[in-house]
């Protein structure tokens, strides 16, 4: 299988790629430097997790081309309700040190804003300064809004999904529009790696329960985000692209699904969004 998928605009984006959500900065710049020198060539940060400094400076150390690396970030809440969207883009890159984003997203559809945010993101877009622009957390609701009001379809939505939360619904219109799907915490924050299908999976293929999960995701041409710190660990998480699960065990893992969140929304949308 190969190890990329092309966008909806014709750019190619790894289906592997380093999370680093609440990486504090010095862990964020070691464990990007581990990453890029275990053959991963996307990173995915944002705002609010302050750390863009530090991933910015595994970049520029990294000695791999800029063009040969996939970098996304993302648009926080404050800066949305602020309509503080180019700013917030522009800070973002100043903190990476990079001339562009390959990815930039919405990270969250706030209520009243992210309709705006979107015209603003076209601009970006426009500008060549992100090569493309997506979303983040958007249910088919939130996309259906999008639709309404721009021609441009977005890039990615990235949401959780891993055997335990798997929202077929959302996915499926998201694949049937062109929207590619990226999942974060696709290793649902350790939830299911004791779990015996997965352990016995991991027997089965001589795999880790981790890469049974990582690899079932990109199967179904979901491209995923494992956060780490371990160098052993990420350098792990990447060798999914070796074997293929049979259909029959990719269907027993369907059959995991519990709509099992790992991770909650920002206490500022909790009562607004859902």
């Amino acid at each position: 299988m190969k190890d990329s998928i092309f966008l909806n605009n014709d750019r190619e984006m790894p289906l592997l790629g380093l999370g680093v959500y609440k990486i504090t900065d010095s862990e964020a710049e070691s464990a990007v430097t581990a990453a890029i020198a275990s053959g991963y060539r996307m990173i995915d940060t944002a705002s609010v997790y302050k750390n863009e400094e530090s991933v910015g400076r595994s970049i520029a150390k990294s000695g791999v081309p800029r063009k040969d690396l996939f970098i996304t970030s993302k648009i926080w809440n404050t800066a949305q309700r602020l309509g503080d969207v180019k700013g917030a883009f522009e800070r973002s890159l100043e903190r990476l040190k990079l001339d562009y984003a390959d990815l930039y997203l919405i990270h969250w559809p706030v209520p009243g804003c992210y309709l705006s945010t979107w015209k603003e993101f076209e601009k970006i877009l426009e500008s060549g300064r992100a090569l493309s622009i997506g979303v983040s957390n958007f249910e088919i609701r939130h996309l259906e809004e999008l639709k309404k009001i721009s021609g441009i379809v977005p890039a990615v939505n990235q949401i959780e999904c891993h055997p335990l939360c798997y929202p077929k619904d959302l996915i499926e219109y998201c694949q049937e529009s062109g929207i590619q799907v990226q999942a974060y915490a696709p290793l649902a924050r350790g939830a299911y790696l004791d779990n015996d299908v997965m352990c016995v999976l991991g027997t089965k293929y001589a795999k880790t329960p981790a890469q049974i999960g990582l690899r079932w995701a990109v199967q179904k041409g979901i491209s995923v985000i494992p956060k780490s710190v371990h160098p052993d660990r990420i350098a792990a998480n990447s060798a999914i692209f070796d074997f293929t699960i049979q259909q029959e065990d990719m269907d027993i893992i369907d059959t995991l699904n519990q709509d099992y969140h790992s991770s909650s929304i920002p206490d500022d949308l909790r009562d607004i969004l859902f």
